[in-house]
């Protein structure tokens, strides 16, 4: 039976049946001092590096399509290059996430 360490996106899944059941998504609070980032080509299409460079930590890649839900449907192909996203401090994902 897998467990997902709390900054995996599927943290919430329950998966105690043996299987991953069906993904309960996590979100991540907007909050009034989030970034306004415009992605530029080194991270179009790598939310792995943003992360990376951000929080110093890859597997927060889902962190910028859970926070930007109207703008990145697709967490790695909606990341292009000129679009405008929020980005949340890392304050508030160990508050909200529990990182």
């Amino acid at each position: 039976m897998a467990t997902y360490t709390k900054s995996s996106p599927y943290y919430l899944t329950d998966s105690s049946k043996g299987y991953l059941d069906v993904m309960n998504p996590r979100s991540v609070p907007a909050e009034t001092d989030d970034i306004l980032f415009t992605v530029t080509n080194t991270y179009e299409h790598r939310p792995d590096l943003l992360a990376h460079h951000l929080y110093n930590d890859v597997k927060l890649w889902w962190v910028f399509a859970a926070r930007n839900p109207s703008v990145i449907k697709d967490p790695v192909y909606d990341l292009n290059a000129g679009i405008k996203i929020y980005i949340p401090k890392i304050t508030t994902l160990q508050t909200s996430l529990g990182i």
